[in-house]
């Protein structure tokens, strides 16, 4: 669905075998990506204190990228670099560029970020802005974006949004004095299943064009691990006179995205799942470079630009420092920004963002399809849809999924697998009712730990 399409791996009858799990690891020529991390241990999950990385040797098989990603060791390296030059220059920091530092002058940093994280987003740096939270900056984009008519108001979204952007989106709709249960149109899966079809998303919005004002869609829905086919929609939906952002929460550092060459009218996303930039970590947004523009023909003192909320740090930096009170903002995704963001924030986004330099999003992709598509093909050999205490509920096709699978376990077994596997030490997440999303990241998880995760998944089911 997005970029070039690799084949679903097939799989050899003896594939099952941990030998066979290792022979993959030996070919994979990403596997020196895991030791840039940091893997928690076994033993540190067990316990309540505060331990060091090395309390013990054995790692955990962590499967949890989609929540949290593991900690880079660069991490560690950019802070130290940081907190000598807040200590050692103080306020010089903003304008000092220093040789030893892997780090721009804090006064750049912000386009350090963007340049690395446009082209995990298929964007040009300008598009893209390091700045704030998901949420906060969905909501900044909706007060440029959600500008609603008496005739066309309405906001699509998928049935089982995030909660955080159901919520930011109902307020958008109350805070133009609409009703949201009329207003806020959710589309639901496909009869029988969790899954919504791209035809689907289409019908919608024919059905509701005339009275639409914008389309928000997840790049990758969340619970269910589905990959929209964020092209064809966005074009679909422009053609009918629909604006259209997606949030990329999932999808960023997960899956191929040509945000620019798609014509993505605007995007968000956090960078603390599969970005590993630290719980809580600043987020990105995306603004096409056709909403970005600054017109200057009626005078230096008077541009013409997109409205937005603004601020401060939005305005240009040569002229930022005159306290004239004249906003000349940046051109493209820049001149959403607001405040002097936090340089802490930014180290730790650097840091994961170096990783990403290293490689591309098109080599990721190839092995999360095989290292998805293995965990798969373990999870059903030898089962019946009459015998298997789970549902696989995310898309059997490789090109809508991206390094997820969830698993909808019959009733009941929830809590009991999810402490089971965490004894084990594998630490997946789990969403009621009953689904544990299983997320081998191909940046440090092997094939290995896919072969013992469904071994152990198999005592848990059982026990």
């Amino acid at each position: 669905m997005t970029g070039a399409k690799t084949p679903k791996p097939i799989f050899p009858a003896e594939a099952a075998s941990k030998e066979y799990a290792a022979s993959l690891d030996a070919a994979d020529p990403l596997r020196e990506f895991r030791d840039k991390f940091i893997i928690p241990s076994k033993a540190n999950l067990a316990t309540k204190k505060l331990a060091k990385p090395g309390l013990s040797s054995e790692p955990s098989i962590y499967l949890c990228g989609n929540s949290l990603g593991i900690q880079p060791k660069a991490v560690a390296k950019y802070m130290e670099a940081q907190l000598d030059t807040w200590s050692s220059i103080g306020v010089c920091g903003h304008f000092t560029d220093l040789e030893d530092s892997p780090m721009k002058q804090w006064q750049l940093l912000s386009e350090q970020a963007a340049e690395s994280m446009s082209k995990i987003v298929g964007a040009a740096p300008a598009e893209v802005a390091a700045m704030g939270t998901l949420t906060g900056n969905l909501h900044l984009l909706l007060a440029s974006f959600y500008r609603p008519t008496a005739t066309k108001r309405k906001i699509l979204m998928d049935w089982k949004a995030f909660p955080s952007d159901h919520y930011a989106v109902e307020s958008h709709i109350a805070w133009h004095g609409l009703d949201s249960n009329e207003n806020m149109v959710l589309i639901g899966p496909d009869e029988g299943t969790y899954v919504i079809s791209t035809e689907k998303i289409l019908s919608y919005i024919d059905q509701h064009a005339d009275e639409a004002a914008l389309l928000l869609l997840p790049g990758i829905q969340y619970y269910t691990g589905q990959l929209f086919d964020i092209p064809q929609i966005t074009k679909y939906a422009q053609s009918h006179n629909l604006t259209v952002g997606w949030d990329l929460a999932h999808a960023y550092g997960n899956v191929e995205v040509k945000l620019h060459e798609w014509n993505v009218d605007f995007a968000a996303w956090c960078t603390y799942k599969y970005g590993n930039a630290g719980p809580g970590a600043m987020a990105g947004l995306f603004v096409h470079e056709k909403h970005g523009q600054v017109d200057y023909s009626a005078g230096e003192d008077s541009p013409k630009f997109r409205h937005r909320l603004t601020g401060w740090y939005g305005g240009d930096r040569s002229v930022r420092f005159k306290m004239d009170n004249k906003f000349k903002p940046i051109p493209g995704a820049g001149g959403f920004q607001l405040s002097n963001p936090s340089v802490i924030d930014l180290t730790t986004l650097c840091a994961a963002l170096s990783v990403f330099d290293q490689t591309s999003m098109a080599e990721l992709r190839q092995k999360s399809i095989k290292l998805t598509a293995y965990l798969e093909y373990l999870l059903l050999k030898d089962a019946t849809d009459e015998t298997r205490l789970f549902d696989i509920i995310t898309p059997a096709d490789a090109h809508a999924r991206g390094a997820q699978l969830s698993l909808l376990l019959k009733p009941g077994l929830l809590h009991k697998v999810s402490q089971r596997l965490q004894d084990a030490g594998i630490i997946c997440d789990k969403r009621e009712p009953g689904v544990v999303r299983v997320a081998p990241t191909p940046l440090y998880n092997t094939f290995s730990e896919v072969w013992k995760f469904v071994e152990e998944l198999k005592i848990a089911l059982a026990s």
